[in-house]
């Protein structure tokens, strides 16, 4: 390491797509280097999400500390800087009892968070962000991005053109504040973490990793996921809330409310969810695979039972890493 670093606690960090095996390899390295586990997924925090987000089920929660798990309730919400203070606090709290602080997840957000410190951009009222979301479905996008170009335009020049969140957010911050994104981005509120990281990407073949998207989804289902979605609508959320959006209750709840067939909003929410591990994949090719210093990037998904061998290499990458 270098910059200083070498003299910072380490942290360890499992990335990778949905369903490419992050908490199984957590919970073995956690139990072969004395780790806790802490949360780094958006939807993994609330606690009505249990099922439909994946959350680590009993057996492996009692196998190894976990943190950050079911915390907060759905109608609460959790930006990307209040997460950063939660885990921030775990690790000190892990560090502290002598354990390594692992994080896990795949909200880039989150991590990026923590590791590049974030800026101090200020909230932005709903009614404008709702203002943006209707003329979006309105068909304004070109509309947004020429208001965008004219008062940000190094914003609107590194947006992608079809990556419609991104823009209502900039477009929002423009709009509320009177100050370009671009400009709150170039000041930190919050520095970045005082830990040095050490990254295990995984990142499986695209087809292998569609077919455990489709297995672990229809498991979901057997296990009781429609009732959780039926739960999660009786709290009439608004619609825009990170609960309401997690990938797989929109589908769902269509088929609750009678607009499609089950088989059809099952295989609406696997086709979500792939895309959703398109996107990720995409983050971490982009902002992770060449760009950090300490980092095993793995084009496999992890089974404990059948990764033996890849456990073994990844054990001999953290004996690399300074203590």
């Amino acid at each position: 390491m270098t910059n200083g670093t070498e003299d910072l606690p380490l942290a360890l960090v499992i990335a990778g797509p949905t369903a490419s095996g992050k908490s199984a390899l957590a919970v073995r390295l956690a139990e072969a280097r004395k780790g806790t586990i802490i949360n780094a997924d958006a939807l993994q925090l609330y606690r009505e999400l249990s099922i439909i987000s994946a959350r680590p089920d009993t057996a492996d929660l009692e196998r190894a500390p976990h943190r950050l798990y079911g915390t907060l309730p759905a109608a609460e919400g959790c930006s990307a800087g209040r997460w950063r203070e939660l885990a921030l606090a775990e690790m000190e709290a892990a560090r502290n009892a002598g354990r390594l602080p692992i994080l896990v997840g795949g909200t880039g957000l989150y991590l990026k968070a923590l590791e590049e410190g974030i800026a101090a951009v200020p909230p932005v009222p709903p009614e404008v962000r709702a203002r943006g979301e209707a003329r979006l479905a309105a068909g304004e996008r070109d509309a947004l991005r020429r208001e965008l170009a004219a008062g940000d335009p190094e914003m609107h020049d590194r947006l992608h053109p079809n990556d419609s969140q991104r823009l209502l957010r900039a477009w929002a911050v423009l709009e509320a504040t009177g100050r370009p994104l671009s400009a709150w981005q170039a000041s930190t509120a919050a520095p970045p973490a005082p830990w040095r990281f050490a990254w295990i990407v995984l990142l499986p073949p695209r087809e292998a990793l569609n077919q455990a998207i489709e297995q672990r989804f229809q498991s979901m289902i057997d296990a009781g996921a429609l009732d959780e979605v039926k739960a999660l609508l009786a709290l009439d959320l608004p619609a825009t809330s990170t609960a309401m959006k997690a990938v797989g209750v929109p589908e769902l709840a269509a088929y609750l409310a009678g607009d499609c067939s089950r088989e059809d909003a099952i295989a609406a929410a696997q086709a979500a969810t792939r895309r959703y591990a398109k996107r990720q994949t995409t983050w971490l090719r982009g902002q992770v695979i060449g760009r950090k210093r300490s980092l095993l990037p793995l084009k496999q998904q992890f089974s404990e039972r059948n990764s033996d061998d890849t456990f073994n290499k990844i054990l001999q990458f953290l004996l690399t890493l300074p203590p």
